[in-house]
């Protein structure tokens, strides 16, 4: 978990600004709509009216933009001979109080605040709320700060309008977005997304995406809907945004009616995913396992400790046995033997449970232990100050199949052989109706891989993550499987060379099991790999900025 007190003052205010050439072909599109009004939200210092003066938009009367940061606001007025009124305001605030009151723009082009809604002044927080209850949009507190800049800027387009925007790609399955993808869909007409395959904010791990969309003309137009061309590299950029705006492939109805990673995906392959999720020997998560969090220590530093820390204190009457991490847990089973070895290479493979209601009930020794605590102030961390006893950890058990919660090429379920506690960086997972084994080796395969992508969401370093309610939507082939199977899975899994290789021979195994043929297990895979290489972004190393002029 990152804390506030911990991130660049760039990253508190959202101050990554926009390359020319982005700028400059987002603007292109723009002018390709002879707008008389337009909007720039987050100005900075001024990259984008750089960009519009650059292309002569001869059509613009009025061009209008917000900069909260004054010396960014001076900047940008300064830096262009254009008739721009830039306003040192907060442009929620602006947008609640004043500018629907102005008549709305033709136009809006921009580089919102990316900017976690926990990191917001409390100000923001609640005019970002409001922006929200004003467009009548489910709410949720793990917004970031992008999202009601869009959802503002869509509001103040007049209709037939376009807005051009710079957006994180979590656009396509962060839940917290779902308001904006489903607010997109109901207001524009059409919906184009550029994704590039490479980063191209370098001070940053976040994925963006370049967002082209058309407001609708009237209440009754038909949207033809989403359209996602992938971008290999900003040569692109030196193309026609409007070609590309009218010839897209745009795809409607059931497909973006959540998330939209449905839309990666081919007609073929999606019709294949349909047609599965429809047999009976293929259940949705929920069906035959519970998911529960893992333990919540408040201090995991503190409660889980290598042997040589329960041996200078003592503590072998509190030590059991723990896993939570990747390079804790190297096959599909977690057994004594690995346990062992965890602990012979010093991991903190034991959790302190100190179960004692009063601390004078407990020895010395612990009491010298816990008094480390006190001193690193653990007591008034939340998780702990919450708790009746700040060392007595709650909801203490072990599930008999585990699953971390952050995986980097996919998720696996682990087999607890060991009956190792886990902590919250992994789910306790309970089978209902299938034996524990049968569970552990179903699940690798690229049907429920490929389920896990479209379900999931990304951060940062292409970390594919899961919540519970994400987990219970996967789909699970239904087989038979012994424990002598799993074994044999499990070897083949730590001596494969790479997990692509493992989850072939998985596919061969399990959906091979089911009766599904091999074009369809190829085509499965293929879907998952598609997805999971552009999870999988990398820097990009293309520096070199054409001017506005050669666009």
């Amino acid at each position: 978990m990152n804390f506030i007190q911990f991130e660049s003052k760039q990253k508190l205010r959202g101050g990554f600004y926009t390359a020319p050439s982005i700028a400059s072909f987002l603007v292109k599109w723009i002018k390709a709509a002879k707008p008389r009004s337009l909007l720039e939200p987050s100005c900075g210092d001024g990259a984008f009216l750089d960009a519009v003066e650059g292309h002569r938009i001869t059509s613009l009367k009025q061009i209008t933009a917000c900069e909260l940061n004054e010396e960014e606001a001076e900047k940008a007025a300064s830096r262009t001979k254009l008739p721009v009124c830039v306003l040192n305001t907060d442009f929620l605030r602006w947008y609640l109080f004043q500018a629907q009151n102005d008549g709305g723009f033709d136009a809006v082009v921009g580089n919102p605040p990316f900017i976690r809604y926990q990191y917001l002044p409390d100000e923001q927080q609640l005019l970002a709320e409001k922006i929200f209850a004003q467009l009548r949009l489910p709410f949720t507190r793990h917004t970031n700060a992008w999202v009601p800049f869009v959802l503002a800027s869509i509001r103040l387009l007049r209709p037939g309008g376009r807005i051009a925007m710079v957006i994180p790609s979590e656009i396509f399955h962060i839940p917290h977005a779902q308001s904006l993808r489903r607010y997109l869909a109901e207001q524009c007409s059409q919906i184009l997304i550029l994704d590039p395959e490479e980063i191209w904010f370098h001070d940053t791990l976040q994925g963006t995406v370049l967002l082209l969309a058309e407001k609708k003309r009237d209440l009754f137009e038909k949207g033809k809907g989403v359209a996602i061309i992938p971008v290999k590299s900003r040569q692109m950029l030196s193309g026609d945004p409007e070609d590309y705006f009218q010839n897209a492939a745009y795809t409607n109805g059931v497909t973006i009616k959540g998330k939209w990673m449905p839309v990666f995906l081919s007609l073929r392959e999606r019709a294949l995913l349909s047609q599965l999720k429809r047999r009976e020997d293929i259940k949705t998560f929920r069906e035959i396992a519970s998911v529960d969090v893992g333990i919540v220590t408040g201090a995991n530093k503190f409660f889980l400790v290598p042997d040589s820390t329960v041996e200078e204190f003592a503590l072998q009457h509190w030590a059991h046995p723990m896993f939570g991490r990747s390079d804790h847990v190297r096959g599909l089973v977690y057994s004594d033997k690995d346990h062992a070895a965890n602990k012979d290479t010093g991991l903190p493979a034991n959790f302190l449970w100190f179960q004692e209601e009063q601390i004078e009930q407990l020895p010395a020794n612990v009491k010298k232990y816990l008094d480390i605590g006190l001193s690193q102030k653990l007591h008034t961390r939340f998780k702990c100050r919450t708790r009746k006893l700040w060392y007595k950890v709650p909801s203490v058990y072990s599930a008999p199949i585990a699953m971390l919660k952050r995986a980097h090429h996919y998720p696996r379920l682990v087999l607890n052989s060991a009956g190792a506690y886990t902590t919250d960086t992994a789910y306790r997972i309970r089978p209902l109706g299938i034996k524990p084994d049968a569970l552990v080796l179903s699940f690798v395969n690229s049907l429920t891989c490929l389920t896990a992508e479209m379900e999931g969401r990304h951060y940062g370093g292409g970390v594919l993550e899961m919540v519970p309610s994400e987990i219970e939507r996967l789909l699970i082939p239904v087989i038979k499987a012994t424990a002598a199977e799993l074994k044999a899975a499990d070897r083949r899994f730590r001596n494969a060379k790479n997990d692509s290789e493992f989850l072939r021979m998985q596919d061969s195994l399990v959906l091979g099991q089911i009766g599904v043929s091999r074009v369809d297990q190829e085509s499965l895979h293929n879907a998952w790999m598609k997805l999971r290489d552009r999870r999988h972004r990398i820097p990009s190393v293309d520096d070199v900025e054409p001017s506005i002029d050669a666009m």
